[in-house]
C-alpha cells in the first residue's frame, strides 16, 4: 500500500500533470473574471445604461465564445499535426498576450476584439493539456492526473472572483496575463507525448477533423462523448447564471446574488471533480461513475426547481450541491480523450469541451422558448429532463475506457 501510494504521488507530480493543471486554472480565472468585471469594465468605458450594458455585454460573451468554437477546432488540428506540447503553449501565450492587453482597452470594438482572441487562446489548453496527461501517464493512472488538472484548474474561478472584486478590473487582467507568462517558465522539463512522436515518424493522416464526420460509427462516438457533458452546463449556464430569476420565483424573500451562486457552484464543482475523478480511479470504471453523477445532478435539479419556502442560504448550498453533482468534467474529458486512437485525439479532446461550452447558446435559446410556454420552472424542468436524458443513454452507449491502452491509430483518410 505504502508502495502503490507513493507512485501516485510521484506521477500525479509529473511536470506535465503540474503545467496542464495551471494552464487549466489561468484559462478558468480568465472565463470567469470576464463574467466578474464585466458591468463594471463596460460602466469605466462609457457604457452605463443598464440596458446598454447588457447588449455589450452579451456582444463581448458572443465574441468570445466564437473565439473559442473557431479555437477549439484550429488548436485540436494543431495537436495531431505538429504536436500537444506546441498546443499547451502556444494556447497559454495567446490568452496571457489578450489578457495583458485587455487592461489597456479603451473602446468597445477593441474590448470585443480582444475577447475574440483570448477566446481563441482559451480553447486550446484543457484538450492539449488532457491529451498529453493521457498519453504520459500509465494507464492505470492516468485518471488521477486528469482528475489534478480539472480540480486544480476549476479553482481558479475563486481567484477570479476574489481579485475582480478587490483589485480592480484592469489590475485583475494584468493578472491573469502575467500568471499565464509566468507559467510559460515552467515549460522546462515537460516533454512532448512517445506516443505522439511516434506516430509523427509515420505517414499517417493527423488531425483530420472532417473524419470525425465521415464516418457513421466515429461521429456517433463523437457526439456521445458531447452530449454526456451537456448537464453540466445546462446546470452553470440556465440554473445558476439565472438564479436570481429562479429565486424570486421559488418565493425567497431576499434577492439572490447571481455572483455567489456562480461562485458557490464552482466550489461545488472543484470537489465534484475530485471526487468523481478518485471514484473512477478506485471503482476502475468511468462510465459507472458518470452515470451516478449524471442521476445525482437530476435529484439536485429536481430539488432546485420544486423547492419551496427556501430561506437564501439553503439557497447557495443547493448550488453547492448542484456545483458538486455536476463535478464530473474531469472525467468526461478524459473518456473523450480515451475513445480515440492518437492520430486523432488531441482534436477530439479538444473540440469535444469547447462544444458543450458552446451549447450553451442553443441551450439557452430552448430554454428561452420553453418557459415563455410553460413557464419558468416548469420550462426549465422540462428542459432537464431532455438534457439529462441525452446524457444518460449517451454514456451507457459509450465503452468503457479505463486503462485501456492508448497507443493506437484511428483508421482516418
Amino acid at each position: 500500500m505504502v508502495n502503490q501510494t507513493s507512485s501516485t504521488k510521484h506521477y500525479l507530480f509529473n511536470a506535465s500533470v503540474i503545467v496542464a493543471a495551471l494552464g487549466y486554472f489561468v484559462d478558468i480565472y480568465d472565463l470567469i473574471l470576464f463574467s466578474t468585471v464585466r458591468v463594471s469594465s463596460l460602466q469605466d468605458l462609457g457604457v452605463t445604461d443598464p440596458a446598454a450594458v447588457l447588449e455589450q455585454g452579451i456582444l463581448l460573451l458572443n465574441m468570445q465564445m466564437a473565439g473559442m468554437l473557431i479555437g477549439g477546432v484550429a488548436w485540436g488540428m494543431l495537436g495531431d499535426k505538429r504536436g500537444r506540447l506546441s498546443v499547451l503553449f502556444g494556447s497559454i501565450f495567446i490568452y496571457s498576450v489578450a489578457n495583458i492587453a485587455n487592461g489597456f482597452i479603451s473602446s468597445i470594438p477593441m474590448y470585443a476584439f480582444l475577447r475574440f482572441v483570448a477566446g481563441v487562446g482559451l480553447a486550446g489548453e484543457l484538450g492539449a493539456g488532457i491529451t498529453l496527461v493521457s498519453e504520459v501517464l500509465p494507464k492505470e493512472k492516468r485518471g488521477y492526473g486528469t482528475m489534478v488538472v480539472a480540480t486544480v484548474g476549476i479553482s481558479g474561478a475563486i481567484l477570479a472572483g476574489f481579485v475582480g472584486e478587490y483589485f480592480g478590473w484592469r489590475p485583475a487582467y494584468f493578472i491573469g496575463g502575467g500568471l499565464g507568462l509566468l507559467l510559460l517558465l515552467l515549460r522546462i522539463g515537460v516533454f512532448e507525448s512517445g506516443m505522439f512522436n511516434q506516430v509523427k515518424a509515420q505517414s499517417v493522416t493527423r488531425g483530420n477533423f472532417l473524419s470525425l464526420f465521415t464516418n457513421k460509427k466515429r461521429f456517433w462516438k463523437y457526439l456521445k462523448c458531447i452530449l454526456i457533458g451537456i448537464p453540466i452546463w445546462y446546470v452553470v449556464g440556465i440554473l445558476v447564471t439565472l438564479s436570481p430569476e429562479f429565486g424570486a420565483a421559488m418565493g425567497i424573500t431576499e434577492p439572490v446574488s447571481a455572483a455567489r451562486a456562480v461562485s458557490s457552484c464552482y466550489l461545488g464543482l472543484i470537489f465534484g471533480d475530485l471526487v468523481s475523478g478518485y471514484l473512477s480511479q478506485r471503482f476502475k470504471s468511468r462510465r459507472s461513475i458518470v452515470l451516478a453523477f449524471i442521476m445525482m445532478t437530476a435529484v439536485f435539479v429536481s430539488i432546485y426547481l420544486l423547492g419551496s419556502n427556501l430561506s437564501l442560504n439553503v439557497f447557495y448550498l443547493l448550488c453547492i450541491a448542484l456545483g458538486f453533482a455536476s463535478g464530473y468534467w474531469a472525467v468526461f474529458v478524459t473518456i473523450a480523450a480515451e475513445q480515440f486512437g492518437t492520430n486523432i485525439r488531441a482534436t477530439v479532446t479538444t473540440t469535444v469541451p469547447n462544444f458543450v461550452r458552446g451549447a450553451v447558446v442553443p441551450l439557452s435559446f430552448a430554454f428561452t422558448y420553453i418557459k415563455d410556454v410553460m413557464g419558468l420552472i416548469p420550462g426549465a424542468l422540462a428542459l432537464g429532463i431532455v438534457c439529462v436524458a441525452i446524457a444518460v443513454v449517451s454514456i451507457l452507449s459509450l465503452e468503457e475506457t479505463y486503462a485501456k491502452d492508448l497507443d493506437y491509430l484511428e483508421p482516418v483518410s
